[in-house]
């Protein structure tokens, strides 16, 4: 089934709650430890497009979200204003299916359009099918920091994958 991306609206917070909650719960993607509240999850939104972070949803052809996406700052420095960190999730059942790829171009054309120099993921290091995705968009493994992170009862190492969006001046 096609999808079509789009920004994404306040009424699309519970779609995009439900497909991050449910990776919270069942995948290493976030290194959250339990699900978020619809009440942060909004706060969040808000904050992002009051920010001018742009949220992006993968809509299916039924109107049902089957993805979202988002980059903000790496960190609060002024010195990482050219850098920034993304996330892409996709809905239970969905993966592998092209939804990722299908919202990762107009993310990366996003970030190319304000000049930004770095983009940035964090993916656990035993999520291979991440990693391949990322480098299918050109991104590179820069580093590993090992049992940074801990979730369903071991240690996990997170890998940095970084795509530099603009030749160095």
């Amino acid at each position: 089934m096609p999808v079509t991306v789009r920004p994404a609206t306040r009424a699309d917070v519970p779609a995009i709650l439900e497909i991050y909650n449910e990776a919270v719960e069942h995948t290493t993607a976030s290194y959250d430890l339990a699900p978020v509240s619809l009440d942060s999850r909004l706060v969040w939104f808000d904050h992002k497009k009051a920010d001018g972070w742009p949220v992006l949803v993968a809509e299916d052809g039924a109107g049902q979200v089957a993805g979202w996406a988002t980059f903000g700052p790496y960190r609060d420095k002024a010195g990482y204003n050219a850098t920034v960190e993304h996330s892409v999730y996709v809905r239970a059942g969905g993966r592998g299916a092209g939804v990722g790829r299908t919202l990762m171009g107009p993310l990366i054309q996003e970030a190319r359009q304000r000049k930004l120099h770095i983009m940035l993921g964090v993916v656990d290091a035993d999520n291979a099918g991440s990693i391949r995705f990322h480098e299918g968009f050109g991104f590179e493994v820069t580093g590993r920091l090992p049992q940074v992170g801990r979730k369903f009862g071991r240690w996990l190492d997170a890998v940095f994958l970084v795509l530099q969006l603009e030749p160095e001046a």
